[in-house]
């Protein structure tokens, strides 16, 4: 199962009133779409950088909203009936042939990517010259704590070795401020910045077992009964007052910038170019 297959779209979308909607609203802050203007919403989920943008541009604008995951793109269609402008779309987005958007944004979607680093010069490639970039991603060790206690209570609950730790990844290399900077100025971005937005959860246990549910660890429970499921929620909530957990921090990085004028991307056409 890979990890978009894990989500499920009802609590996905349950926690994004804690988690997905403000790092969402906190993307479009810094994308700044405005009305008439055309964008591409990349590994979508149920929208929550999605539908505020297609509020702004209006019914006059455009936004293409893509993820690999049936369930959140028919979530996200039930939760935009409203918003025509708005075209949700199951599909590949490494793999998307339109291009010339004013905007290209992600919001906690490239480090999904086979190759973060080619996915991205993708979509980077898809902006009209000049268009802006806006991808977000997680700080440092966010969201770390929830997986390293989750790991406990499935290896208690099921009388096996802990989990091994996850091969080193891109991400690890770029998850500070300045790091992510190069890395977006290396892909060929100008003016590139960085904003950071704290957000951190106050871990009551019911959004302590939500954030296992409506985000990708979800996908560790995927193989296991109800029996087990349980009794992993169980040693999970102890682990967590075990250890003192009360806040977990979910802090993001939100890198912007423009593309330029040309860039050895794709090759894709750009639309004509607005200004």
């Amino acid at each position: 199962m890979s990890l978009r297959d894990a989500f499920d779209a009802a609590d996905f979308t349950a926690l994004g009133h804690h988690l997905w909607n403000p790092i969402g609203a906190a993307t479009v802050a810094i994308a700044m779409p405005k009305p008439g203007e055309r964008v591409l919403d990349a590994c979508c989920g149920a929208g929550a950088s999605a539908i505020p943008t297609a509020r702004a541009v209006g019914p006059g604008g455009l936004v293409d909203a893509v993820d690999l995951s049936a369930s959140m793109v028919d979530e996200l269609r039930r939760l935009s009936t409203d918003l025509p402008q708005l075209h949700a779309h199951q599909a590949d987005v490494t793999a998307w042939a339109t291009g010339g958007y004013d905007i290209v944004q992600s919001a906690l979607g490239i480090f999904f990517f086979p190759d973060m680093t080619a996915g991205t010069d993708r979509l980077i490639s898809l902006a009209r010259p000049g268009g802006r970039i806006v991808f977000t991603i997680w700080r440092g060790d966010a969201m770390a704590a929830a997986g390293e206690h989750l790991g406990r209570a499935v290896a208690e609950a099921t009388k096996t070795p802990l989990p091994e730790k996850r091969p080193p990844h891109l991400f690890d290399q770029i998850n500070q401020p300045d790091s992510y900077a190069a890395w977006l100025t290396e892909r060929g971005l100008s003016n590139v910045d960085v904003a950071v937005h704290e957000l951190r959860l106050t871990m009551t246990p019911e959004l302590a077992w939500l954030v296992i549910l409506g985000s990708g660890y979800r996908g560790a429970l995927a193989k296991f009964s109800a029996d087990t499921v349980e009794a992993v929620r169980g040693f999970y909530l102890s682990s967590l007052r075990d250890g003192g957990v009360t806040e977990l921090e979910a802090t993001t990085l939100i890198g912007s910038g423009y593309r330029p004028r040309t860039h050895a991307g794709s090759g894709i056409p750009s639309a004509p170019v607005r200004w």
